[in-house]
């Protein structure tokens, strides 16, 4: 739903990376989702490649990989977690998730440009 000069998921390539972590969830066999975290090496992070089965949506996969990348920023002492996401109808449901966790809209930020395509949120994290 996103112009692909607006849309910033992470390919194989990036996820491998040494600042990024990728966790997934599975139910026997199934892969459930999988969520991606990238740090900025300044005390602050961004969610980054969330993404549900669609076979698997409504039934809570996305809540528990974001519950687990926020404890898992918590537990390093990082003072905020990042994410950018659409701005497509398409994406109420993630909205009213981050929402949910504390996240709240923001400008842009690192390399991010203000765009009508991109929806930036912020939560801060207290200290562990």
């Amino acid at each position: 739903m996103t112009p692909a000069q607006h849309a910033f998921a992470l390919g194989i390539a990036a996820l491998r990376a040494p600042d990024i972590n990728l966790w997934s969830l599975w139910e026997g066999p199934a892969l459930l989702g999988c969520v991606a975290l990238k740090s900025f090496g300044d005390g602050t992070g961004e969610v980054k490649s969330m993404r549900t089965d669609p076979a698997h949506l409504r039934r809570g996969v996305a809540a528990r990989l974001l519950d687990h990348v926020i404890a898992v920023a918590r537990a390093r002492g990082w003072r905020s977690l990042n994410l950018e996401t659409g701005t497509d109808p398409s994406f109420a449901p993630a909205w009213a998730l981050y929402r949910r966790f504390g996240f709240v809209d923001c400008p842009p930020y690192g390399d991010y440009a203000e765009s009508d395509h991109n929806r930036y949120m912020t939560l801060a994290l207290a200290a562990a």
